[in-house]
Formats: structure tokens, C-alpha cells, sequence
């Protein structure tokens, strides 16, 4: 059910309808992806990106969790051969990416129908690169993500609708 806004809030509307359980999952899903792009970013900024990547790559050789992983080995080695500049805009855009990932978790958490369709716009939007990423080097993890991302923006999508449809028959 979608509560009226008050005067003063600039319609942003409160959904409570059933069901937010997904919602808020989803919402808990984009502040951790935030708090990863958020280390990631300090990390990257703040230098001693060499050092990092030989303690990951030490703990991934200690632990034999992911020796027979080929992406893993791939990302350590091409961490290890990145230079300053690229490592800065990479933390300058996993930041970008973390703010707008915190924006939709909160408002998600909040139960704001804008930030529903916040993320079907901004989740629907990496979906065609993500079938393209797939289709030229396929693998369990990019078709998990995108399986994923798509339940997500047709959830969301559905959710939205079904408010819609229940508003105008009341």
C-alpha cells in the first residue's frame, strides 16, 4: 500500500506494501556491494596497491582456496601490472559507483518507490553489458550475475505495476 506524501516532502512516496522482504534483501545486497566498491576505492586511493595484492595473492597460495580459480590468478596478475593512474580512476570509480549503490540501498531500506525504480533503471541499464561480457568469455559467475540483476529489474518492475494496478482499483 502506498502511503500519501506529506506536504513539504516533494511526493516522495513510502511503499508498505507485502512482500518488502525482497525489497529489503535487495537493499542489504546494494550496501554490501557499497561498503566492497567503498574499500576498493580507499584502497586504490590511498596507494599500496602493491602490497595488498601480494598479501591476496600470499593468502590465496596459503589457503589453496582459489589455486585452481583461473580468474583469480588472472585478477591478482593483472592487479600487479596496473600503473598509479589507473589505479587512482578505478578507486575514483568504484566511489562513483559505491555512492549510487548507497543511494539505492537506502532508499530501498526505506521502502521509497522512487529508489525501486532507481534500480531498475540503474540495474537494467549494465544488463546488455553484462550479456555481452557473457557471450564473449561465458562463465558461471557472469551468468549468475546477470540471472541475478535480471530477477532484480523484473521483480522490481512487477512490484511496481501490481502498486500500480492495486492504486487505481481502489
Amino acid at each position: 500500500m502506498l502511503s500519501r506524501p506529506e506536504a513539504g516532502t516533494l511526493g516522495l512516496v513510502r511503499d508498505t506494501s507485502h512482500g518488502s522482504g525482497i525489497l529489503v534483501g535487495i537493499g542489504a545486497f546494494k550496501l554490501v556491494k557499497t561498503a566492497m566498491l567503498l574499500t576498493l576505492g580507499i584502497w586504490a586511493l590511498a596507494g599500496g596497491h602493491e602490497d595488498v595484492a601480494h598479501v591476496l595473492a600470499h593468502l590465496a597460495r596459503w589457503t589453496g582456496a582459489f589455486s585452481g580459480r583461473e580468474i583469480v590468478q588472472r585478477v591478482l596478475a593483472r592487479l600487479l601490472t596496473l600503473d598509479d593512474q589507473k589505479i587512482h580512476r578505478l578507486g575514483v570509480a568504484s566511489l562513483v559507483y559505491a555512492g549510487m549503490f548507497a543511494v539505492e540501498g537506502v532508499g530501498l531500506l526505506s521502502r521509497r518507490t522512487w529508489a525501486e525504480w532507481l534500480t531498475v533503471g540503474v540495474t537494467g541499464s549494465f544488463i546488455p553489458l553484462e550479456v555481452y561480457e557473457l557471450w564473449r568469455h561465458p562463465g558461471p559467475a557472469k551468468a549468475a550475475a546477470l540471472a541475478l540483476n535480471l530477477a532484480i529489474v523484473v521483480y522490481l518492475v512487477w512490484r511496481r505495476l501490481e502498486a500500480r494496478h492495486a492504486e487505481r482499483d481502489r
